[in-house]
C-alpha cells in the first residue's frame, strides 16, 4: 500500500512567512516579489516527503475567507486580520510552484482546507496509508487505524505525531469525540464560544462520562448545579459550536480525477530545476543538502 501525504498548505505558508518576516527577511526575487513563505513551504514539504516516505503529495488550500460556517455564525474567524502586503503575491506563487514540483493542489470554495483534507483522507484511506501535516489540532478528530496526524512543532522536522492509539491513551476518548469536547470548550482562535466557564478538562470529563453533547444535555440533572446553570445559559452557543467544531468530510470531490492527476513525488533534480526557474535559491540549496 502506498503512502499519501496530505498537507495543510496555508498552515505551512503562513508559518514560514512569519518565521522570517519578523526579521524582515522577505527573500525577494529579481522582480522585487517576496518569496520567503514560498521557500519555507518548499523546504518543509520536501523534508516531510522524506520523513513520511510519501509516494504522493496532496496540498489542500483555503479558497477565500468565507465558508459555510459563516452562515452558521457571523463571528466565525471574523476577527482574523488581513495578511501583510508581502504575503499577498505568495498565495498564487506557492500554488504554481507546488504544482510544478509534482504536488496535487486542491481547494473547494465554501469549504476550509480542513474539510477537504478530511474528505480525501476518509475516502482514500482504504487505498493508501495517510499522513496529514498541519498545525491544527482539530484534525485529530480524523484519526483512525490508517490515518496519522503530524502536528507541526518546530522547524521542518519536529512534529507531535498522533495515531489513533496515542489519542485514546491521552484523552480517554475516541478521536471523533473531540468534536463534542470542542463544542463545550469553544475555540477563541476560530471565534466560536462553547459554554462559558467550561474549559478543556471539564469538557473532556463530561464526554468521557456521557459520550456526546446530546447525552450530557439529556443527563444534565445529574451534573453539579453550576454546570447545569452554565449549560442552560449557553445552550444555543453549545449547539452552534458543535456544528462549527466538526470537520465536514463530504465535500463534493471527483476522486477519479484526484487519483488520476496525482503524480509520484518528483526527484530532487527536478525540484531544484523548478527552484532555479523561480529564483528560489534558499530552497534550492536546502534541497541539494537534504
Amino acid at each position: 500500500m502506498e503512502n499519501l501525504l496530505i498537507v495543510d498548505g496555508m498552515a505551512l505558508l503562513f508559518r514560514h512567512f512569519y518565521a522570517t518576516a519578523m526579521h524582515q527577511q522577505y527573500m525577494r526575487n529579481s522582480a522585487g516579489t517576496p518569496t520567503n513563505g514560498v521557500q519555507g513551504f518548499i523546504r518543509h514539504v520536501a523534508t516531510a516527503v522524506r520523513d513520511t516516505e510519501a509516494d504522493h503529495v496532496i496540498i489542500a488550500w483555503d479558497m477565500g475567507a468565507v465558508t459555510f460556517r459563516n452562515e452558521i455564525s457571523d463571528a466565525y474567524k471574523a476577527h482574523r486580520q488581513a495578511p501583510p502586503e508581502e504575503m499577498n503575491p505568495q498565495f498564487a506563487h506557492v500554488q504554481q510552484v507546488s504544482q510544478e514540483l509534482g504536488f496535487h493542489n486542491i481547494g473547494v470554495r465554501n469549504y476550509e482546507a480542513d474539510d477537504v483534507i478530511g474528505t480525501i483522507a476518509k475516502q482514500l484511506e482504504g487505498d493508501y496509508r495517510i499522513k496529514i501535516i498541519s498545525g491544527d489540532k482539530d484534525l485529530l478528530q480524523l484519526l483512525d487505524g490508517r490515518i496519522e496526524v503530524w502536528l507541526i512543532k518546530k522547524g521542518f522536522t519536529e512534529y507531535s505525531i498522533y495515531t489513533e492509539t496515542r489519542f485514546k491513551e491521552e484523552y480517554g476518548l475516541k478521536p471523533a469525540q473531540l468534536i463534542d469536547v470542542k463544542a463545550f470548550m469553544g475555540d477563541t482562535a476560530d471565534g466560536y464560544p462553547g459554554v462559558k466557564g467550561i474549559g478543556e478538562k471539564t469538557a473532556i470529563k463530561l464526554i468521557q462520562q456521557y459520550g456526546t453533547v446530546e447525552n450530557v444535555i439529556s443527563h444534565q440533572h445529574e451534573l453539579p448545579k453550576g454546570q447545569q446553570t452554565k449549560i442552560k445559559a449557553y445552550y444555543d452557543d453549545l449547539i452552534m459550536s458543535l456544528k462549527l467544531a466538526a470537520i465536514h468530510t463530504e465535500v463534493p470531490l471527483n476522486y477519479e480525477e484526484i487519483i488520476g492527476s496525482m503524480p509520484y513525488v518528483a526527484d530532487t533534480r527536478h525540484m531544484c530545476e523548478v527552484c532555479d526557474q523561480h529564483e528560489l535559491k534558499v530552497a534550492r540549496n536546502y534541497l541539494m543538502n537534504l
